[in-house]
């Protein structure tokens, strides 16, 4: 085997491992890759009409990651939806989630009957992205429960506009959030939170309410 042709069949992996994957930023990453690889491998054979459709490809995968990483701190494509703690599509999330919830939240508890709580579904267009569930803990600070991201959307963090963009929590009088402890991967410190134990913190601005009291 020339190698050539192992440059083809790598291009050719590449594509084929892109189409498993469920995140969609990976995704049209690693199919841009297989596409250019594909591209030059192609050309080198004088193969014109499959260079001409990676070709399409590739600026099919371009024009979706410029969009992608476009928008991913834009207020107006994510919103957060205060909704009850009882709710029912709350409830219906979390149990179609529950085993990727428990890989990346291994401690998470849900007590919707306890006071103080608070839930919020982070959501582009009609679709569910995130959710963030959180209680009340002495002091004015806010705990957070759950931070959970489907994996669709887990390369582009969209919970930050609950911390970052939503007054959320400084409107309830809060001056600080802390991370569930024992979360895995976490993205806290691309949020400006600090690491304080096995948890981050992030410290609030004051509320205009607050301010003026």
């Amino acid at each position: 085997m020339s190698w050539l042709d192992l440059v083809g069949w790598a291009g050719s992996a590449v594509l084929v491992w892109s189409l498993l994957q469920s995140r969609v930023l990976r995704l049209r990453a690693l199919n841009l890759v297989g596409s250019v690889v594909l591209i030059g491998y192609n050309a080198a054979l004088e193969v014109w009409p499959m260079v001409g459709l990676n070709i399409v490809l590739a600026v099919i995968n371009i024009w979706y990651l410029r969009g992608m990483l476009a928008t991913r701190h834009d207020e107006t494509t994510y919103q957060v939806v205060e909704v009850g703690v009882g709710d029912e599509f709350l409830a219906h999330t979390l149990r179609v989630h529950r085993a990727d919830i428990a890989r990346f939240n291994p401690d998470f508890h849900w007590h919707p009957d306890v006071a103080g709580r608070s839930a919020f579904l982070v959501v582009t267009a009609d679709e569910v992205v995130g959710v963030v569930l959180s209680h009340a803990t002495a002091n004015g600070v806010a705990q957070i429960d759950l931070d959970y991201v489907t994996p669709k959307f887990r390369d582009l963090t969209p919970g930050e506009f609950v911390y970052r963009r939503s007054r959320l929590f400084t409107e309830r009088g809060f001056h600080r959030v802390v991370s569930p402890p024992g979360m895995v991967a976490p993205y806290y410190h691309r949020l400006g939170f600090r690491p304080e134990g096995d948890s981050y913190v992030l410290d609030l601005p004051a509320s205009p309410a607050t301010e003026s009291a």
